[in-house]
């Protein structure tokens, strides 16, 4: 069949069992096989299995029990930091200023991240940034100190320990997918345990501080599923993407700060340490490793992690303030750590990216 497609270029040699020119015309055929192969539609069957516009497929594609458990220690280090904010803003930082410690948690660690990584954002990244900075820091953290102003603090642990449901029904409208019985269940047991190691029973609620709490519970839950769907930028450093986001939400804050509550007069030792605390452990460090958990973990795992806030606020009462523990909240500290590890399943995880 090949020397009807490329002859002899002798015209005496009418027989078609010269072998050197078939090979060459094979060769041929195989050049334009192959590259007709590439362009073929058998490849297209890939994106059905595992789509490749999805930025976060690659981190999240089975990891291992132990790597999983790893990923989750680090991610649970960033509540737990944040369970220690309130301690340090009584002990260390000026009073009635929380807008303030808020603008510089954010805007300082921001810049700082800035100056390390030397990268900025590009193209669709610029309002992906500034979207997410907006919902972690400059919305959630005014939002955060309102309810917390307005409302005792068990009842504001209590209403942001309902996070992980959120992010449940935030996952089936963005991830695309369905929370199972056992996550929906450990919700509302972390739910409960938090309201037992908390509440008091003196506790009073204020119907605005419910819901700027509850506010910043469903921008932050909303914040975590939009990380999961838009990943980072491809050669981008997870420590330049937390500094995009500190740096927008910081340049949000800070004008609200100096316009209604202003600077203090001088500040202490005390203060310096707090705030550098705060910006550097607290938030670049604990951002850091959230925003990790939260890009090697499933969505509803790492929502979880967060109810590691509460207890470690709790303890730190324990053991810097002196309060005492009873009988309930060690029953509530049972529960919120069995909710913990009962969301931690990641039957899901692997359907979800499969």
């Amino acid at each position: 069949m090949s020397d009807t497609r490329i002859k002899s270029t002798s015209i005496t040699t009418p027989r078609p069992m010269r072998p050197m020119r078939p090979k060459q015309a094979s060769t041929v055929e195989q050049s334009v096989e192959q590259s007709a192969e590439k362009n073929s539609p058998a490849p297209t069957a890939q994106p059905s299995t595992r789509p490749a516009a999805d930025p976060t497929a690659r981190h999240t594609a089975r990891p291992s029990a132990k790597a999983a458990a790893g990923f989750a220690a680090l991610a649970a280090i960033g509540p737990a930091t944040w369970g220690t904010t309130y301690v340090t803003t009584t002990e260390l930082l000026p009073p009635d200023r929380p807008l303030l410690a808020a603008a510089l948690r954010a805007l300082p660690a921001g810049l700082i991240l800035l100056a390390l990584t030397r990268r900025l954002p590009s193209g669709d990244w610029w309002w992906k940034a500034a979207v997410l900075g907006i919902l972690n820091f400059g919305a959630f953290f005014p939002l955060l100190f309102f309810g917390a102003y307005h409302l005792p603090g068990g009842v504001a642990s209590t209403i942001s320990a309902v996070m992980p449901l959120l992010v449940a029904g935030f996952g089936i409208g963005v991830l695309k997918v369905r929370p199972t019985r056992r996550t929906l269940l450990a919700g509302l047991v972390g739910v409960a345990g938090v309201a037992l190691l908390v509440l008091r029973g003196s506790a009073t609620v204020n119907l605005a501080g419910i819901v700027a709490m509850l506010t910043a519970t469903t921008l932050m839950a909303l914040a975590v599923v939009l990380s999961k769907r838009w990943g980072r930028p491809e050669g981008t450093s997870l420590l330049a993407l937390t500094g995009w986001q500190l740096t927008a939400g910081g340049l949000v804050l800070a004008p609200i700060a100096l316009t209604a509550e202003g600077l203090p007069g001088h500040f202490t030792g005390a203060n310096i340490a707090g705030y550098t605390y705060l910006g550097i452990i607290g938030t670049a460090l604990a951002y850091a490793l959230w925003f990790r958990g939260i890009e090697r973990l499933p969505a509803s795992s790492v929502s979880f992690l967060g109810l590691a806030n509460p207890v470690v606020a709790t303890l730190a009462g324990l053991v810097i303030l002196g309060q005492t523990l009873t009988v309930w909240q060690v029953a509530g500290l049972v529960l919120v750590l069995g909710s913990v590890a009962l969301g931690q399943s990641r039957s899901k995880a692997p359907r979800a990216r499969a």
